[in-house]
């Protein structure tokens, strides 16, 4: 079922026949040079488990980017909930396959997510976080209207936030 649609691109539920396309991103060391570490095959599934499990509860999650031209699995993108200092906020969070890099792709399907957030789940604002040295998704996020918000440390790294409001994209008369 597509969940939205933008030029290039349509975003659809995930499912469990995606774990091996989205280990091609989950599973790379340089496209989760910011994480941890490179999910593992098991950690992919747990991960699309995570995000069926979102679909329940919030009605968003990360969903599959799809290439519409040639039906080509690209990645994921979504809304997650995160929490940041305490504080549980909706989050646009994607992850594009390395050989898919540089053609506008995350950046397509990240404010397609925004407008969703604002204008089917009615959410005043929404974030992105990173970590500090994540500057290519920091980028992203200023694309498609974030301004930076604020830096927390968590797990001792430097976390930088940006945020985007519903209101801030309303033009007054």
């Amino acid at each position: 079922m597509k969940i939205l649609e933008t030029e290039r691109l349509y975003l659809r539920e995930l499912r469990m026949e995606d774990a091996a396309e989205l280990a091609g991103v989950l599973s790379d060391p340089e496209s989760m040079q910011y994480y941890t570490e490179p999910f593992s095959q098991e950690k992919v599934v747990k991960w699309i488990e995570w995000n069926m499990g979102n679909y329940r509860k919030y009605r968003h999650g990360l969903w599959a980017v799809i290439l519409k031209e040639e039906d080509v699995f690209l990645g994921d993108c979504g809304i997650t909930m995160q929490t940041i200092e305490n504080e549980e906020v909706p989050e646009i969070g994607f992850h594009i396959i390395k050989s898919y890099w540089n053609r506008g792709y995350a950046t397509e399907a990240a404010n397609a997510c925004k407008e969703y957030a604002f204008d089917v789940l009615a959410y005043p604002e929404v974030f992105s976080y990173t970590t500090a040295a994540n500057i290519p998704s920091q980028k992203v996020a200023e694309k498609i209207g974030m301004q930076p918000y604020k830096v927390f440390e968590k797990n001792g790294e430097k976390q930088v936030v940006q945020v985007v409001s519903r209101a801030g994209l309303q033009v007054s008369d």
